[in-house]
């Protein structure tokens, strides 16, 4: 860049630089500025575009050209990605299931249909006190302000500025003198976002709040399942202990028999010892038992916000396990993709990364800035508020980051590779949700076959071991025969329990698959965070 010193007509002599810059300076006024010229006098400056026409009007122009091409945007636009959904579900529709059309405000609140007022206190709670919840709500709290930061760099800066500066130069290099410097003003700036870059980073950003909306309605899908299929572990372990003390009793009466047979010299000892052997192996399943049962209960009052220990107190009276209605509206498979949390959430989280591709390409381009300053400024206190001391400067500026482009263009790359992960990582989520969907189904239906035969099990394990027993008290059979009729008694009584337990927990992880158990946010819980889809 050329420096020249010329002499002008207006009393005061300017640098005219190549370009068309002009830099009037008085005397008594020291500046090094950015082109490294360094002067020996003192002087004001200025800074000016050399133009018969006033300096702010040669903005115009450039807002005009900036407002014209203002609608473009580097980057890819995005669009959803199309999904394929079977037409139907491969799983036969048994023990209750049905194509039928679901119900979304039922399917929010699944758990209702259970008909268990405890369990739907438990729900509720959980969603209000669950350390989890909160936690997503705070992740949206963040992303909300995290987009609004986003959005000031769509719009003008203005700061104030305000200094007191005292300089003494030395009297080896100069005349030793001292000046005092007064400056206060405002400074502003824009940065005009002629490539979209910084609307690409608003895409993002907003894309981004709306992936933790989904989070947080994934969150309340696991939780209000958890603390479902907990409280069935409660039920369950009650109900086990139930049958394992009935059992136990049952024994205890049998060992007794077996002790008067010993006494009257009607039978040996060993069948003393095989009774007594069999009671003692019943009573050893208990204390494991129990283990589960408070187990369940703390997991249960963890999820509720609690110290552990800290449940309702009707859980500890024993209560029946729930069972589901006679009909399972599914609908199609289609529906559950498009009401799954976790689903939507990749979607979004795609779409946000599509910005970001936008965002890195716009720093290949130039940034234009339009930036200017006005204040007060005097060498002196007495007349720092005086007319003369007013200064103002505006101008555009523009920078080209020329000699990093190379690493801008990987970092393209780096955006672009993020970007077909999170694609196979969406198509992999929805590969998923219907592989669960269909695996509950399985299991649903399969399980409810289980639970009838061991019902029918159970019924000829209970008559088989009355029998037994009163023909062993008889002396009509060998104690053999009554040890295995009890064991299989106990054993089928334990195993249909646990088969109910897991057929209404294959009903919540149908429930949990096609994504049940979240309502939207609303804007009372979340001022101005609603959708933007």
């Amino acid at each position: 860049m050329i420096v020249d010193l010329k002499s002008t007509p207006h009393k005061t002599p300017r640098l005219i630089v190549e370009g068309g810059l002009v830099i009037n300076y008085k005397e008594q006024f020291n500046i090094n500025a950015k082109l490294n010229i360094k002067i020996d006098k003192l002087f004001d400056v200025n800074i000016y575009i050399k133009s018969n026409i006033k300096p702010v009007f040669r903005l115009f122009p450039v807002l005009l050209s900036a407002l014209m091409i203002a609608a473009c945007a580097v980057g890819p636009d995005y669009s959803p990605p199309e999904t394929t959904a079977p037409d139907g579900w491969r799983a036969d529709l048994e023990g209750g299931l049905s194509n039928r059309q679901t119900d979304v405000d039922a399917l929010a609140q699944w758990w209702q249909t259970l008909n268990d007022p405890l369990l739907s206190y438990l729900v509720e709670r959980a969603i209000s006190e669950n350390l989890g919840v909160k936690e997503a709500r705070a992740k949206i709290r963040e992303a909300r302000a995290r987009r609004a930061i986003a959005m000031a760099g769509l719009f003008p800066t203005l700061d104030a500025t305000g200094s007191a500066k005292t300089n003494r130069t030395s009297e080896q290099v100069g005349v030793g003198r001292r000046t005092d410097l007064y400056q206060a003003g405002f400074d502003a700036g824009w940065e005009i976002d002629i490539f979209g870059g910084v609307r690409r980073s608003v895409e993002a950003a907003t894309a981004d709040m709306q992936a933790m909306q989904e989070e947080y309605y994934d969150v309340m899908v696991s939780l209000t399942a958890e603390v479902a299929l907990n409280y069935l572990d409660v039920r369950s372990f009650q109900a086990r202990l139930t049958v394992a003390s009935s059992n136990l009793k049952v024994q205890e009466e049998t060992s007794n028999i077996t002790k008067w047979r010993y006494e009257a010299g009607l039978t040996t000892g060993l069948d003393v010892e095989q009774a007594s052997y069999n009671l003692e192996a019943t009573r050893s399943e208990i204390p494991s038992l129990k283990t589960g049962l408070e187990q369940a209960k703390n997991r249960l009052a963890v999820l509720l916000g609690r110290q552990p220990g800290d449940i309702d107190p009707d859980l500890d009276k024993p209560g029946d396990i729930p069972v589901a209605g006679p009909e399972i509206a599914v609908g199609v498979p289609a529906d559950a993709l498009r009401r799954r949390p976790d689903v939507r959430m990749l979607e979004r989280e795609l779409a946000a990364q599509t910005a970001r591709i936008g965002v890195a390409k716009a720093d290949l381009f130039p940034k234009l800035t339009l930036t200017g300053s006005i204040g007060l400024e005097s060498l002196s206190s007495q007349d720092f508020l005086d007319a003369q001391s007013r200064y103002y400067n505006a101008g555009p500026g523009i920078s080209w980051p020329i000699f990093r482009a190379r690493a801008i263009l990987q970092n393209v790359e780096v955006q672009n590779a993020l970007q077909e992960q999170k694609m196979i990582q969406y198509k992999a989520s929805i590969l998923n949700a219907l592989e669960e969907v269909e695996n509950a189904m399985i299991a649903y239906s399969k399980e409810q076959e289980k639970r009838s035969s061991l019902l029918r099990a159970v019924q000829s394990a209970r008559a088989a071991a009355g029998l037994s027993q009163d023909q062993y008290s008889s002396g009509l059979v060998d104690f053999q025969i009554v040890l295995e009729a009890q064991r299989s008694m106990l054993s089928f009584e334990d195993q249909l329990t646990q088969s109910s337990r897991n057929v209404t927990a294959d009903l919540i992880v149908i429930y949990k698959a096609l994504g049940g158990g979240w309502t939207k946010i609303t804007s009372l819980e979340f001022p101005d965070t609603l959708e933007k889809k």
